[in-house]
């Protein structure tokens, strides 16, 4: 059966993927066959993408109908154009039988694709309304949970600079102390990928009742999302169930890259005199470049 919506501006690659585990097993091989190097696959044949995926003919034109394609013709023209437009690349799962250059590759060009989403996703208006938030702020604090605690304490590093008291939390009690203490003109930036983290959900209304702002870089149309001033949305195609977050962990630092960026160019350039005495104070603490170079003569 072809799919109800419009494929004009879809990208075949990531609905594929989207759709791998609701696939029958014979239909999920070519998509296997696919994703597996997608741009084999528009030069193939459609009797060498069944031979490729071990499936008969009449399966591969059941396979492209069911993605909103008139046949395989067809099929291969929107798979071509998938991988024109934007990273040709969806996140395939690292298996245990790939070798380091396999599973080192789909890391890192997952991250790009992941990267260049939410490059796409990302609202300006958004952006901008949280970082006059944050000019605003009497104090920040920057919340996360699990994989995204790390990224709290990273925005904690780069939001001490600004002359605005700044703090990271990774404990929920002290998080949810933090909220219940907070009040307007204090900004909490709440992390979370999901959005769905349950105390998460409560601390940041904590925080909204007590008259703080709250951003949310977090999965839009989220639980989490419904509670917050500002919502930063981003997803990354990433299985949350999977021991490491990795994708979905350098989006959110980006986007706290963006915010402390936006900070800096709207203080204006007698700020950056300030910036500037931070970075000179490290000087004393690094060994000149020509010290850093071995002997030639050892």
């Amino acid at each position: 059966m072809a799919a109800n919506h419009s494929h004009q501006d879809e990208n075949v690659l990531e609905v594929i993927q989207a759709r791998l585990d609701s696939l029958n097993k014979s239909e999920r091989k070519v998509a296997e066959a696919i994703l597996q190097d997608p741009t084999s696959a528009t030069r193939y044949s459609i009797a060498a993408l069944a031979r490729a995926a071990e499936v008969s003919e009449p399966t591969v034109n059941r396979f492209c109908r069911s993605f909103s394609a008139t046949g395989f013709p067809d099929f291969k023209i929107r798979l071509a154009q998938s991988i024109a437009t934007g990273t040709p690349y969806v996140g395939q799962n690292i298996g245990p039988g790939d070798t380091v250059a396999e599973f080192a590759d789909k890391i890192v060009l997952s991250t790009i694709a992941g990267l260049d989403k939410a490059r796409q996703a990302l609202s300006h208006k958004a952006l901008a309304n949280a970082i006059d938030y944050l000019i605003q702020a009497k104090q920040i604090n920057f919340f996360g949970m699990g994989g995204s605690a790390p990224v709290a304490l990273d925005a904690q590093h780069k939001f001490f600079r600004f002359n605005i008291p700044v703090m990271s939390y990774d404990d929920a009690l002290m998080q949810r102390m933090v909220a219940a203490g907070s009040g307007t003109g204090d900004v909490i930036v709440v992390i979370s990928y999901t959005g769905r983290t349950r105390e998460m959900i409560n601390i940041a209304q904590i925080a909204r009742e007590n008259g703080a702002t709250v951003i949310g870089i977090t999965t839009p149309d989220s639980p989490l999302a419904a509670k917050c001033t500002v919502v930063l949305g981003v997803t990354a195609p990433e299985d949350t169930e999977v021991y490491m977050p990795m994708s979905s962990r350098i989006i959110h630092l980006t986007v706290i890259d963006i915010l402390a960026t936006g900070v800096t160019l709207k203080r204006g350039t007698d700020f950056h005199h300030h910036l500037k005495k931070i970075k000179d104070s490290l000087k004393a603490t690094r060994l000149p470049p020509d010290e850093t170079k071995p002997d030639k003569g050892s």
